[in-house]
């Protein structure tokens, strides 16, 4: 009956404690978890807080909130997160930038979520809420969180009475117990042997057989308990147990860390040629006995793992850097630098990379031919390796040799014993060795079937030789970068191709005048050949014909049509037309031009062009100018001056049915008159009133030549890359004077040619060109005699003393002569075969008064 009674006492009062402690604990459950929420959703959805999240630095302007907030409320955190969980506020700082310890996903999705943990601070209650855009989106989260030990509920205040209670039943039932308990003790002496055996049996079992070492130290720093793992990790002694911890021969790290008996978490330390993982809490947190326990984990091969898992990593961004790093430009040598710099220092220390000549100038790869070192890079800069430019023949002993020849990458760990490559260069071979340089890959630089050159991977800083892993990645990062390379090259060929035929198309060489002192640029774009030219024509009379032209777009259809153009303004000065009157016909053909293209492939007209076009008369001293298009020449005066002429600008050729004017202006001798495309003073970057104020100003601070003028214009106003072609013509006038020019009138009538053969021999003879005297009698009486004969009044005879003497005839009838052969039985018609006979050239060009016949014959 004592002991019936006993168990019902015990029954009720533990039924009672239960009730009541899981009572409270719903209450406080609840509680936590309705606080939780509301300050959570209160904060989430706080003013600023969203704002907070985009700032610079969210953690500055969160932080102070939070833990305002958190004492408001009265919980016992308020974390700020990003999307990821990383947090931007806690009540401790230093855990400000680690994860979030909890649930998040449903809060990503738009849901508050709750959920119950025990912490570092006891059983808790913690809520996360998002925070969202005025769209919805969720930019963050808020996280509140209490524990139900600062809760509490109603039931806490019935708790005490309901402990007294049970205490009084619990001690009336323990005083029987008690003299019960005597009693059984007197008759059972306490647990049995097999009972207690088989109790430690088990204890001792578990505790070596676990895979971590455990290490029990006492208050003192003494070991009290290590099992067989811990025995392994730290090589102890077997009579380790009892002795204090300094004394093992541990470590010094090590030891200090068991012996201060501190919390430690996954710390680290060197244990021969072990990494062991250190967990350390003392046992006397809880009221328990002084000391410590200590668990250890062997992590050598996880740092292992992870340090292959890391060079991998490493190696995929290096190969992605390659992708988006290399081959930035279509220039074969930048492309090979870029190589070269993107290798060191993260692969290799020193990187050389070698090209046939053939590939640098963009044609096939001759393996016959001698290579060049084209790009050079490493973490010094005084290695002993063949300089950048140096011209190289490798032995087919040696590693880059083998690599051209098969086509295959070599690997030579050890350099101070590969006989192969030491017969490339002794001397320079030991020399390589002694600085330091101990390991070498040689990886062929492949484009298909082709061989471009072969690229070398130096190292001497890293102990250890490269390996096969790493000669695969040499390998690989070789076979990207070849891909650029051989890019570059079909691109230099193609360009080249184009520039060659652009300069074949191009003036070579100014001719032979006396009216102009000329000096001229021509630079092409860096991207691509265009269609600018320009031309120094010299006309009949000593008078010079310039033009500048640009043709729209870059390629080699741009330089083709430029061609035809330059050939057409060619012939069309051939016939001694006017300004206008020559583009007017330009435009014709260009019309021409776009509209056999569309014939051809269907396509819309592409071709546009402009053009300038001037004549300058050094006995006039005249300028007449007409342009389609083409921006505005400039003329510096003698005085320094700079004035843009104001010439009509004209439809640009090709669009057909508008007319074309000319301006006439008298320009003093010694002025320059500047002609330019307008890739010289416009381009994407600025507006062309902009680059023609820069052009002033570099024309007004220039020297007075022409090449002077040139050399000052490009240095000013040429950028870096040009984008577009650029041509430049100046040209500085000089005059015909007085003293070299005879004029006469003619009467109509045959009599008078006897009185001009008089005057022409007389000037003849003061200008000392006596040997002439006959042939220009001869070749002036035949013009003089026609004109007066089949020509209109006035008739008029000039004669101009320039480089050659020219003899002009002109009268008023715009009838042209034409050379023919005489029948045995004419009378006449042999005139004009005379003078084709007697002069270098002759021809006819019209005046708005008529028409003048010329003749040229060379100085003596």
């Amino acid at each position: 009956m004592f002991l019936l009674q006993v168990v019902i006492v015990l029954l009720l009062v533990v039924a009672a404690v239960a009730a009541l402690v899981l009572q409270v604990r719903h209450d406080s459950t609840a509680e936590a978890r309705n606080r939780s929420v509301a300050v959570a959703e209160a904060f989430a959805n706080a003013p600023g807080t969203r704002e907070a999240l985009s700032a610079p630095d969210p953690s500055a302007v969160l932080q102070p909130r939070a833990e305002a907030a958190r004492e408001a409320a009265k919980v016992d955190f308020v974390v700020v997160m990003d999307t990821d969980g990383v947090r931007y506020t806690h009540p401790l700082p230093d855990r400000i930038g680690e994860k979030f310890v909890g649930t998040i996903a449903p809060a990503l999705a738009g849901r508050t979520v709750t959920e119950e943990i025990t912490g570092t601070i006891g059983p808790l209650v913690q809520a996360v809420a998002p925070v969202r855009e005025p769209g919805g989106r969720v930019v963050g989260l808020v996280s509140a969180g209490i524990t139900t030990a600062n809760v509490g509920g109603a039931a806490n205040q019935q708790l005490p009475l309901v402990l007294v209670a049970a205490a009084a039943g619990l001690a009336l039932a323990t005083a029987g117990t008690a003299l019960v308990s005597r009693r059984l003790l007197r008759q059972t002496h306490g647990l049995g042997p097999r009972e207690m055996t088989r109790m430690y049996e088990h204890h001792d079992a578990v505790l070596h057989a676990v895979r971590e070492g455990v290490l029990i130290v006492g208050g003192e720093g003494r070991l009290l308990l290590a099992n067989d793992e811990a025995h392994r990790l730290l090589g102890l002694p077997a009579d380790a147990e009892g002795r204090h911890v300094c004394d093992l021969g541990l470590a010094p790290d090590t030891a200090e860390l068991l012996a201060s008996g501190r919390m430690a978490t996954d710390e680290v330390h060197l244990v021969k040629d072990r990494l062991l993982a250190v967990n350390q809490r003392p046992t006397d947190s809880a009221g328990g006995p002084p000391g410590s326990v200590a668990t250890l984990r062997d992590s050598t091969e996880l740092r292992a793992l992870s340090g292959r898992a890391e060079a991998a990593r490493e190696r995929l961004d290096m190969l992605y850097d390659a992708g988006v790093g290399i081959g930035t430009s279509l220039d074969v040598t930048r492309t090979a630098e870029e190589l070269a710099e993107l290798a060191v220092p993260r692969f290799a220390d020193f990187v050389t990379v070698d090209l046939f000549d053939a590939v640098l100038g963009g044609g096939q790869p001759e393996t016959v031919t001698p290579l060049r070192r084209t790009a050079l890079s490493g973490i010094r800069e005084d290695a002993p390796l063949y300089p950048v430019g140096r011209q190289i023949r490798f032995v087919e002993s040696s590693p880059q040799g083998h690599s051209l020849r098969t086509g295959r990458p070599v690997l030579e760990p050890d350099l101070a014993r590969a006989p192969g490559w030491q017969a490339q260069d002794l001397e320079r071979s030991a020399q390589v060795v002694e600085y330091g340089i101990h390991s070498l890959i040689t990886v062929p630089l492949r484009a298909g079937t082709l061989v471009l050159g072969v690229v070398s991977f130096w190292r001497s800083e890293k102990a250890a030789p490269f390996d096969a892993d790493e000669l695969a990645l040499a390998e690989e990062l070789v076979a990207r970068a070849a891909v650029s390379i051989d890019n570059a090259r079909r691109y230099t060929r193609e360009h080249s191709m184009a520039v060659a035929l652009q300069r074949s198309l191009l003036p070579r060489n100014l001719p032979e005048q006396g009216a102009l002192d000329i000096a001229y640029r021509y630079l092409p774009a860096q991207a691509g050949v265009g269609g600018d030219w320009f031309d120094v024509l010299p006309l009949s009379g000593a008078r010079v014909a310039l033009v500048v032209g640009d043709v729209v777009g870059h390629g080699l259809h741009a330089a083709a049509t430029m061609g035809r153009l330059r050939t057409a303004v060619h012939n069309f000065a051939a016939l001694d037309l006017p300004p206008d009157e020559l583009l007017t016909l330009l435009d014709e053909l260009v019309g021409r031009i776009d509209q056999d293209e569309a014939a051809e492939d269907g396509s819309a007209p592409v071709t546009g062009a402009t053009c300038l076009y001037a004549i300058y008369d050094p006995v006039e001293r005249t300028c007449v100018i007409a342009r389609a298009g083409h921006p505005p020449p400039a003329v510096v005066r003698p005085d320094g001056g700079v004035d843009f002429l104001d010439v009509p600008a004209g439809p640009p050729l090709g669009l057909g049915g508008l007319p074309f004017e000319t301006v006439e202006l008298d320009l003093a001798e010694g002025s320059r008159l500047v002609l330019y495309t307008d890739g010289l003073v416009e381009d994407r970057e600025r507006d062309i009133d902009v680059g023609l104020e820069s052009l002033r100003s570099a024309l007004a601070g220039a020297g007075e030549s022409p090449e002077e003028t040139c050399r000052a214009v490009l240095d000013a106003r040429l950028p870096a890359r040009p984008g577009d072609d650029v041509a430049l013509l100046v040209a500085r006038t000089r005059a015909l004077g007085p003293d070299r020019v005879a004029e006469w009138q003619v009467p109509r009538d045959p009599a008078a040619v006897g009185g001009v053969r008089a005057q022409v021999t007389r000037r003849l003879a003061e200008w000392g060109l006596d040997e002439l005297a006959f042939t220009t009698e001869l070749i002036l009486s035949e013009l003089v005699t026609n004109a007066i004969r089949y020509g209109g009044e006035p008739v008029r005879v000039r004669m101009l003393r320039d480089r050659s003497l020219i003899c002009e005839v002109s009268d008023g009838s715009s009838t042209s002569p034409h050379l023919r052969y005489a029948a045995m039985t004419d009378e006449g018609g042999r005139g004009l075969f005379l003078v084709a006979q007697l002069a270098e050239r002759w021809g006819t060009r019209y005046v708005p008064t008529g028409k003048v016949i010329w003749a040229e014959q060379p100085l003596p």
